[in-house]
């Protein structure tokens, strides 16, 4: 009784609410217990080095502006593994801090282009301050009116500023 005709020439359905990692559970690749998706570094590779992981297969997404993002990036590494250019350095772990639910890419190898981090709040929060650190070290900052954990939030590291962190980097907020 529901039911109902529209008239269309495409039909977009985007449903799923959990990383779909059957196939990545299979190729041995580590998986993140908070997203179930596989865990990455800067260039969407996971700990299976040539296989590399986006859009639901690696988080839930709420704009597809950010899984398009993903996709380039993972391509992008694609290409850099296929002609060997994937040398890195030691990589730095990226950890959740104050009110952060989780942070992706897990790890940063390379520092020679700046670094997008993704991440969820814990909660709802009004009017908040981002701070991503290395030790004492600012890397990133910005402001919101608000973050939910039903979207995204984006924050830039520049290359500049990677190129000399060694140690672990975290990202928090502050309610202000």
């Amino acid at each position: 009784e529901t039911r109902r005709y529209i008239p269309c020439d495409t039909l977009l359905l985007s449903v799923g609410l959990i990383p779909e990692n059957e196939l990545t559970r299979a190729a041995g690749i580590p998986i993140d217990p908070v997203t179930n998706g596989a865990l990455v570094d800067e260039n969407c590779q996971t700990g299976v080095p040539g296989i590399f992981a986006c859009g639901n297969v690696l988080q839930v997404h709420d704009l597809v502006d950010y899984v398009s993002e993903e996709a380039e990036r993972a391509g992008k590494g694609a290409v850099k593994w296929i002609q060997g250019q994937m040398e890195g350095n030691a990589p730095i772990c990226t950890q959740p801090g104050n009110g952060v639910r989780y942070v992706l890419p897990q790890m940063i190898n390379r520092r020679d282009e700046d670094v997008s981090l993704f991440l969820r709040v814990t909660q709802p929060f009004d009017k908040v301050k981002f701070t991503v650190k290395a030790g004492d070290t600012v890397l990133a900052t910005a402001k919101r009116l608000k973050a939910a954990p039903g979207e995204m939030e984006k924050l830039t590291i520049k290359k500049e500023l990677l190129e000399t962190i060694t140690g672990e980097i975290t990202v928090s907020l502050e309610e202000v």
